[in-house]
């Protein structure tokens, strides 16, 4: 052990808008790693592919369900995505494969980070896209938690073997 302090895994999780998916991912993330990997030294962020909600806070749905998970969302502020994030993240993980092929075209020649479809680390759940709740109910946005919770729990696994 050196004593160096250990720079921080960088994350972004991104979809269309960024209120719905991506910030629900960023929120359960951050509160998985609080509570059960909080030596783990990993900085969260989320981001959409469209400009649509820049600025907004999440939508009130995804902020609802998640406060019943206590996780809050409140503080989260959308963004469209930025090549500069392509350099700035270790990680960019799309919530479904629309977002990564629009990802994949926006990125520049050697980015350093590495794209991925998010739910690729919750192969058990048998599904590739987290699916947009926009257009849905209640029931939609509690399977966003759950399918972000599963991937969250595989991601923090790889991120602990890799630090290792």
């Amino acid at each position: 052990m050196t004593g160096r302090p250990v720079a921080p895994t960088r994350v972004l999780f991104v979809c269309l808008g960024n209120i719905c998916r991506s910030p629900t991912a960023e929120g359960v993330l951050r509160d998985l790693l609080a509570r059960e990997a909080p030596r783990l030294a990993v900085d969260v962020d989320s981001a959409g592919t469209a400009d649509y909600h820049i600025g907004s806070a999440p939508d009130p749905r995804s902020q609802r369900a998640a406060l019943r998970r206590g996780i809050d969302l409140s503080g989260l502020r959308a963004r469209q995505i930025s090549r500069d994030d392509f350099q700035r993240f270790d990680f960019v993980l799309a919530m479904d494969q629309n977002n990564l092929r629009e990802l994949k075209a926006l990125c520049p020649r050697k980015p350093r980070a590495q794209l991925g479809l998010f739910m690729s680390y919750a192969p058990e759940a048998g599904r590739l896209d987290v699916p947009d709740p926009y257009y849905g109910g209640d029931s939609d946005f509690e399977a966003v938690l759950d399918l972000t919770t599963a991937a969250s729990r595989g991601l923090v696994t790889a991120l602990q073997q890799r630090a290792e």
